[in-house]
């Protein structure tokens, strides 16, 4: 179960950090790579929190809108939690940032979402 916890996490965070590299509004701030690293594997963490315990709660609020969209409404969903990981990050003084939620958090949840899928399908379990 720990196993799966830190390969989650990585996971994450490398789908975090092809987002911020793919998409201009998304950044990871720090003066050297240790730093960045460092920022990146906790933002990773935040995420994976905001994943397990508010997503589910807002993908059934939304379910209305997820049936009508015909799924489509979850990247939505997917946006706002990559939001609301920039707004901990913050709040953490953390050098995370997500500029618009449409462009920004929009498109890079569609990374997110790819690259995590492509990660999760490539891990053994």
């Amino acid at each position: 179960m720990l196993l799966n916890f830190a390969l989650q996490t990585v996971i994450n965070a490398v789908a975090l950090w092809v987002a911020a590299w793919a998409i201009p509004g998304i950044t990871f701030g720090g003066d050297s790579t240790g730093q960045v690293v460092k920022t990146v594997v906790i933002v990773a963490l935040i995420f994976g929190i905001v994943n397990a315990f508010i997503k589910p709660i807002l993908k059934l609020i939304s379910l209305p809108f997820i049936i009508l969209t015909l799924g489509l409404f979850v990247f939505i969903v997917n946006a706002l939690m990559l939001e609301l990981t920039s707004w901990l990050a913050g709040k953490l003084n953390l050098a995370f940032h997500v500029d618009h939620f449409f462009w920004d958090a929009v498109f890079g949840a569609l990374i997110v979402t790819f690259v995590s899928m492509i990660l999760s399908f490539l891990k053994t379990d």
